[in-house]
């Protein structure tokens, strides 16, 4: 693999402050590479190590899709069930149609809190509302219920991150047990992900790095750094915001592989492409239930992914079959990460 000269670029980079994070490329048990980049905490400052715990945004929404497919092999849940027989959505403006399968494929149609593809930033909500009244799951539920519908549910494909706030919610309503705890239990211990949680961005804890991007005046030069501590809810959801090493990802995409997570007939169904969704800027993405895949010329997969930003983050968690490479970019900044991400895709495409 032409991981060579990798380290020396990401370390320009760090040094320029365009990357601060970490980079793990696996196959099978060989680390082909791995390195730490840039801060941790550029308040200290605390360098990032590879023991660090990042912030995964998105990347969140393997954990809840794998927690709700649990509950399918179990027989507590029907991915084609109504949403309103778990949560109540009365005098809200999502349809009784929607399903756990729309919610799970993006197929739903319902308003999503911050729409993406609308140009809506997430960090909007939080101006007139402060971001510590949102702390349990039902807490998000007033950012969009009432939001119109963009189709109606099935008849399109429109990713949104709000349809996992509610297979979170209907993770609670059939385990009664809160959102955070069932996946600590189902999922991260499951896949001998032991130093993952869902941490509070208020609390003191080690080995936890804080999220930061810089601040430009208008020639583009870096003026200062803002943490992102108003940015979204100080604790993570089933739409983002757990918190794992490089190393515990890589885990979790090779115990999902290995069945470790879910029935054979669920694994397959995991890392089987559902839906082609046409994005309003040309390009074309197969959404899964949670991951997103890459197809070849002949329709094979080429690689499946899933990746995840924020104001403080961005990441990415991709498997290449053909290779057998597990490969995990985290960073604690919005810029620079998928800057980092394309590098690295790129040299493994041309190796």
């Amino acid at each position: 693999m032409a991981f060579t000269e990798l380290d020396s670029w990401l370390s320009a980079r760090a040094a320029a402050d365009q990357f601060s994070g970490v980079v793990l490329v696996r196959s099978g048990d060989r680390t082909l590479f791995s390195g730490a980049y840039g801060w941790a905490s550029r308040r200290w400052p605390v360098p990032n190590t590879l023991d660090t715990r990042f912030d995964t945004a998105s990347i969140t929404k393997l954990f809840t899709a794998v927690a709700a497919l649990r509950l399918v092999d179990e027989g507590r849940l029907d991915l084609d069930a109504s949403i309103g027989g778990f949560v109540d959505l009365a005098d809200t403006a999502i349809s009784p149609d929607v399903t756990v399968r729309h919610l799970l494929t993006h197929t739903s149609g319902i308003g999503d809190d911050a729409d993406e593809e609308a140009g809506e930033n997430y960090e909007d909500l939080w101006v007139d509302k402060p971001v510590y009244s949102v702390v349990r799951t039902r807490d998000h539920l007033p950012n969009f219920v009432h939001k119109p519908p963009n189709f109606a549910p099935g008849q399109g494909c429109r990713y949104c991150n709000v349809g996992y706030i509610l297979v979170g919610l209907v993770i609670e309503s059939i385990t009664g047990v809160p959102y955070r705890d069932h996946i600590k239990e189902a999922v991260f211990a499951r896949a001998r992900m032991s130093t993952s949680d869902f941490f509070d961005r208020r609390d003191a804890v080690r080995d936890v790095a804080e999220g930061w991007d810089p601040v430009e005046d208008d020639a583009g030069r870096i003026t200062g750094w803002r943490q992102n501590i108003f940015s979204y809810p100080p604790i993570g959801s089933p739409d983002g915001g757990a918190h794992v090493t490089a190393s515990d990802l890589v885990r979790f995409l090779r115990a999902l592989r290995g069945g470790e997570l879910l029935s054979a007939e669920r694994t397959a169904q995991f890392l089987t492409p559902q839906v082609l969704h046409h994005r309003e800027d040309g390009d074309e993405v197969w959404y899964g239930f949670g991951l997103e895949f890459t197809l070849g010329p002949d329709g094979a997969v080429r690689n499946y992914y899933k990746d995840g930003g924020n104001a403080g983050v961005s990441g990415v968690a991709r498997h290449y079959p053909a290779e057998d490479l597990d490969v995990v970019v985290l960073s604690n900044a919005q810029r620079g990460g998928l800057a980092v991400i394309r590098e690295v895709d790129r040299r493994i495409r041309i190796s």
